[in-house]
């Protein structure tokens, strides 16, 4: 029988200094993604260079595979295939990730794109883009957080958040689609 040092955690103490790191962790990915997407939209270059014709078409080819995977691991995980349903979420946060690559990459060389379509889908577009990017920015620490309770056997807690992050997800990730249709196909 071995003898508990008064200097190794329990088992309780180290989950959770293990989840304290977690959440930390996941909290400095979402400041940096935040402040990334910020800094490439926001911050005036000088010598801006002319846009990308492929990225856009690329970034609304990754969110509408993005938007397949989900429904597909929903699906998968309703049918208790869990094997599947972690492959497909699995790719799915790699096409969200790529994504978000190429997005930066956009954005850094072409800043914030206006809207040209006609006044009338003004409205549209902004009431899709509002919610769009309060919810991108939300997704961020919601899936990271979905993804580490199910990487590390929490299904009780993975099964509830994700309850949370997969619709909000989906709406990022199809509105993303929307949203380029309506910037780059109405009014160009």
């Amino acid at each position: 029988m071995t003898k508990a040092t008064p200097l190794a955690p329990s088992p309780a103490e180290a989950a959770a200094a293990t989840e304290r790191l977690a959440a930390w962790v996941i909290g400095a990915l979402t400041a940096i993604v935040i402040g990334g997407v910020a800094l490439v939209i926001y911050v005036p270059r000088v010598g801006r260079a002319g846009g990308s014709s492929w990225l856009p078409e690329i970034n609304a080819s990754l969110n509408a595979t993005a938007t397949i995977l989900l429904s597909t691991g929903y699906v998968l995980i309703r049918r208790r295939r869990i094997g599947a349903h972690r492959a497909c979420m699995i790719a799915a946060f790699a096409a969200s990730s790529l994504f978000l690559i190429t997005y930066l990459i956009h954005h850094a060389r072409v800043g914030s794109v206006p809207f040209h379509g006609p006044a009338w889908l003004r409205p549209v577009y902004f009431g899709l883009l509002v919610p769009h990017i309060v919810l991108a920015a939300l997704v961020v620490p919601l899936a990271l957080t979905t993804i580490h309770r199910a990487w590390c056997g929490r299904f009780d807690r993975h099964r509830r958040l994700a309850r949370v992050t997969l619709p909000i997800w989906l709406y990022v990730s199809v509105s993303g689609v929307l949203v380029y249709v309506l910037l780059y196909h109405c009014g160009h």
